[in-house]
């Protein structure tokens, strides 16, 4: 999928490896155009960041000294992050007043279908009385 225009990406998580890295930020500054790339780190995973680092650096970027020196991953440490990723708690930037006005919406739509569901089950009781009744 192509989607013209975009011409920032941010990455709320860092990318397992550098391939994923270049395959999310590959959406922005497409044929020619300029665009720019945010990817947000923690300290889980500085052993991620040197190889993004070499590819943002191939790229004519500036990447900080103490990125360029941290200690390379050795293979089976990569293999193991790219099978498991980090977890990570879930981020949301809903407010909780928004948050709950929304469960309390969903209880209600939860109770009116329980109603309804209730509803035909009698309206198939009352009909099959009136019909063993007559």
């Amino acid at each position: 999928i192509d989607f013209k225009g975009v011409n920032m990406v941010i990455n709320y998580d860092l990318p397992t490896s550098a391939v994923e890295y270049i395959h999310r930020i590959g959406r922005t500054g497409r044929a020619g155009h300029r665009g720019k790339a945010v990817t947000f780190f923690t300290e889980d995973d500085k052993p991620l960041l040197r190889s993004i680092a070499n590819v943002i650096q191939r790229a004519g970027c500036p990447v900080p000294e103490y990125i360029k020196h941290l200690p390379k991953l050795q293979s089976k440490q990569k293999k193991k992050f790219i099978k498991k990723p980090l977890t990570r708690e879930s981020i949301c930037t809903t407010p909780k007043c928004f948050l709950k006005k929304g469960k309390r919406k969903m209880k209600t739509t939860k109770e009116n279908i329980k109603e309804k569901k209730k509803d035909k089950e009698d309206k198939k009781g009352s009909k099959l009385q009136a019909v063993s009744e007559s």
